[in-house]
């Protein structure tokens, strides 16, 4: 299969995972980039923040349309990952590629394994608190600058396990977490965008964007406590995948 085919159809599933999930984009788009694209692992989660960007703020319009964004939650939640996602994307160019990759694989699996342990909470939702989510942003954009993921599938598990957000509103939220996660880490990794291979990348992100509108078609169509099974089955895979490649 051509380069070009390859990242048309990894885009269309990264978009459906971000416009149904809320998240997954970064945790499919980066072993994507690397093993499907052949880019290295520093460039393939630069690459990763550009695809996702753009995936998420589709997404993101989809979902406020139904007002399933929690916009005060994610903004706080987004604001104190800002900081720490910068210095994050600072450190990033000095980590081995080969840590990267068992870093993001442990990271998903444990978000993984607490949503698969975790009860979906009732339809009502509960009252955040400010500095619990605002705590909880802040490890997350820690690991976004590092692992360049926008972070939603991390976020989706904090909001759900952590806030006590029911499942499609941290499905929206998600993304407007992404979004400013995405564009902090982005900030530090300015001067290698351009090193980027476009002619991959575009069709890439072309891709995901269409794909993000039918992911969110299809979330309406699903119960929050299957979008949850699905979302951590998904990422145990690839977190396993991504584990024995690292350490083989």
């Amino acid at each position: 299969m051509s380069t070009l085919l390859l990242a048309l159809a990894a885009g269309a599933a990264i978009g459906l995972a971000l416009g149904a999930l809320g998240g997954g984009g970064s945790v499919l788009a980066v072993p994507a980039l690397i093993y499907l694209l052949g880019f290295s692992p520093v460039g393939a989660t630069t690459a990763s923040l550009v695809i996702v960007t753009f995936t998420s703020v589709t997404a993101l319009v989809a979902h406020a349309r139904d007002g399933h964004v929690r916009w005060r939650t994610g903004l706080l939640f987004a604001a104190a990952g800002i900081g720490p996602a910068m210095l994050g994307g600072a450190l990033a160019a000095r980590v081995p590629g080969a840590v990267l990759t068992a870093g993001f694989a442990l990271v998903a699996g444990a978000a993984a394994l607490r949503m698969l342990r975790s009860r979906p909470p009732a339809e009502g939702g509960a009252t955040v608190r400010p500095g619990k989510a605002a705590a909880t942003g802040a490890g997350l954009g820690a690991i976004t600058g590092v692992l360049g993921v926008g972070g939603g599938f991390l976020a989706v598990p904090a909001l759900v396990g952590v806030l006590g957000m029911r499942m499609r509103n941290a499905v929206g939220t998600s993304l407007l977490v992404i979004t400013v996660n995405s564009l902090a880490a982005l900030s530090t990794r300015a001067g290698t965008v351009q090193d980027l291979d476009w002619a991959v990348v575009g069709p890439f992100i072309g891709a995901a964007v269409l794909g993000a509108w039918d992911g969110k078609r299809l979330s309406a169509k699903v119960s929050g406590p299957t979008l949850q099974r699905i979302f951590a089955l998904l990422l145990l895979a690839v977190a396993a995948f991504m584990l024995i490649d690292a350490v083989a």
